[in-house]
């Protein structure tokens, strides 16, 4: 997996000349700076909206047992994201590599714990929520053929829909980082539209007086006393504004980051917190708390009780938004590889970039095959539960990091310096949630641990041992890699290449 400067010899050579073919037209063989303020608002917006506003908003409610409360835990959780996104803002714009928590743990805690993120990024997280996403793309792209009678969708036909979003996403961000954007503008802008009608039609409510459980007495009213339940009522929020952190990943490519990433967060995660807010209470001007409860898809349902012949337009926008969302993921996943393998933490072909097309083509190709293999598996939803403490937990290392390094490096040059408050209360929340989740899924977190733990073998003997690994397996891999260049057209990046 290792080291670049391992591969040497015929690879050496082939770089040399790939590049000197390149070289002639003028363009230097590295990942352009192409994302704009108005692509880093799309693909934060685009990639924490997905199908959960739409489909699931009944978690927070559930556990609090109230409308109000519900409202107000929806606005803490944007008011946390928010708060969370602008200390990796500061992350972003101090250590200006793209990878996100991945490149900030390895910088504050070495490489075996940045391997160990990368490795259950690339083994689980990722191309499981992939996969699940276009799962529920799949499923809602179906279910206007199917009213009323979901049990009698194809499960077959579900996959293959959701295999073919996969494959085409990938194939559009291979040929094209500018086409990936478009595709990511003009989604997240059907998603912000179909939102837009749910929050107006719920406005027409209000304005009509339909607001019987949005008065105070009614909306505090059977309020849970367990603050158990508040705190997962919380969580569940948080599962939604998932994706405020994917911007970080790509920093590299961003035109002008040092203004450009504080900027996009500041336009993106209040936007997003306000939808949230106003879709809920948009739901509730219709749906009575039972309905509400006992929806599996609340958006759908409020389409049914207020557009009549067009409700069919809802589960359309549900997977119009799932689209955007697995496109976001696809793009931000690709670039996490992308710089593992340029870590030297990964097999050095997924460190290479297409040399007309300036994308990571092996990392995206790598990233495909493994959510497709996801999606012919079993049960995918499973795994992502063991995992969810996990990401709080690299979350949090990665903002103890920013401000360890406050105290080590006071004069460290910082773009972008929040208040110390605000990472130090964030650090302490992402820590009280991993406690919790520990808590409260002891047995998931255990397993979750495990699978953790299994990185430390492979990183002994694919990384920190490579040097003494026979020479046959070497020279295999580097013909490996040779012959997987040759036939993607890839290699390093230039100044990557010039600098080992």
């Amino acid at each position: 997996m290792g080291k670049r400067n391992s591969a040497a010899g015929e690879t050496a050579e082939m770089m040399e000349d790939n590049e000197k073919e390149v070289n002639v037209e003028g363009e230097a063989v590295i990942l352009k700076q192409r994302i704009t303020l108005i692509n880093g608002c799309a693909l934060i917006v685009g990639t924490i909206i997905g199908s959960g506003i739409f489909i699931s908003p009944v978690g927070v409610y559930k556990e609090v047992n109230s409308v109000g409360w519900s409202l107000i835990i929806w606005a803490i959780g944007g008011v946390f994201s928010t708060i969370g996104a602008l200390c990796y803002a500061e992350l972003g714009t101090t250590i200006v590599k793209s990878g996100g928590d991945y490149a900030y743990i390895e910088a504050f805690y070495g490489p075996l714990p940045a391997f160990l993120r990368l490795w259950i990024a690339l083994l689980i997280i990722r191309p499981t929520s992939q996969a699940a996403i276009a799962l529920t793309f799949s499923y809602y792209l179906i279910q206007p053929f199917f009213p009323n009678c979901s049990e009698l969708m194809p499960e077959g036909s579900i996959r293959l829909f959701a295999a073919v979003c996969l494959i085409l996403l990938t194939l559009v961000n291979c040929i094209s980082v500018r086409a990936a954007t478009r595709v990511q503008d003009i989604f997240t802008a059907a998603k912000l539209l179909a939102l837009g009608l749910v929050i107006v039609l719920g406005l027409i409510q209000i304005g009509k007086g339909n607001v019987q459980y949005l008065t105070p007495e009614a909306a505090f009213s059977g309020t849970s006393n367990d603050v158990g339940n508040f705190v997962i009522a919380f969580y569940n929020s948080l599962y939604a504004y998932g994706g405020w952190n994917y911007l970080n990943f790509v920093t590299e490519e961003m035109k002008n980051p040092y203004k450009n990433l504080p900027r996009a967060i500041m336009i993106s995660l209040p936007l997003v917190s306000v939808v949230y807010v106003m879709a809920n209470l948009a739901y509730f001007t219709v749906l009575s708390p039972a309905e509400f409860v006992s929806s599996n898809a609340v958006a759908v349902l409020f389409g049914d009780k207020l557009l009549g012949v067009m409700s069919w337009i809802i589960p359309v926008f549900v997977s119009l938004s799932c689209f955007g969302s697995v496109n976001g993921s696809i793009f931000t996943s690709s670039r996490l590889f992308f710089v593992g393998a340029r870590e030297g933490q990964l097999p050095n072909i997924l460190a290479m970039i297409h040399t007309k097309h300036y994308t990571p083509v092996p990392a995206l190709i790598f990233n495909c095959l493994l959510s497709l293999l996801y999606l012919v598996s079993g049960d995918i939803w499973s795994l992502i539960t063991y995992f969810s403490f996990f990401n709080w937990l690299c979350v949090g290392l990665a903002i103890f990091g920013l401000i360890w390094w406050r105290f080590k490096y006071p004069d460290m040059e910082r773009p972008v310096k929040m208040p110390l408050a605000l990472p130090i209360t964030f650090a302490l929340a992402a820590t009280f949630l991993v406690v919790s989740a520990i808590y409260a899924a002891p047995k998931e977190c255990l397993i979750g641990t495990c699978i953790v733990l299994t990185g430390i073998p492979v990183y002994l003997v694919g990384i920190r041992y490579q040097s003494k690994q026979p020479r046959w397996l070497d020279m295999g891999m580097q013909h490996v890699t040779i012959g997987l260049q040759k036939l993607l057209g890839v290699v390093f990046q230039e100044e990557d290449f010039k600098s080992s």
